[in-house]
């Protein structure tokens, strides 16, 4: 089991736009397709305008065929052709628990 973290700069004043946007469009079907979600998220200090958000994944491979999916479904490509002038940049980072942690169901 690992964490997929994935860290969205938007561009600046976005982050109402983006978070309407994913609520009413995207959220359904990543959701329905990557499982997982862990946690969903945006910054109010430090670096601003970033959204974070983490989905569970159980392999590499598990994480890898269900991001296949999700870029193959045309219901995330009409959300994602909308949602990407918003984004300056992406991040991602794998995340391994620590042996004594149990990531949340």
């Amino acid at each position: 089991m690992f964490v997929d973290e994935r860290i969205y700069t938007l561009n600046a004043g976005n982050v109402p736009v983006f978070l309407k946007l994913y609520e009413e469009q995207g959220m359904e079907v990543q959701v329905r397709i990557l499982g997982r979600m862990v946690g969903y998220y945006y910054t109010d200090f430090g670096p601003l305008n970033q959204i974070v958000h983490m989905w569970g994944y159980e392999s590499l491979d598990d994480r890898f065929q269900r991001r296949k999916q999700l870029q193959a479904s045309p219901e995330w490509q009409s959300y994602a052709k909308q949602m990407r002038p918003l984004v300056a940049k992406v991040e991602n980072k794998l995340l391994v628990p620590a042996p004594f942690f149990k990531v949340p169901a």
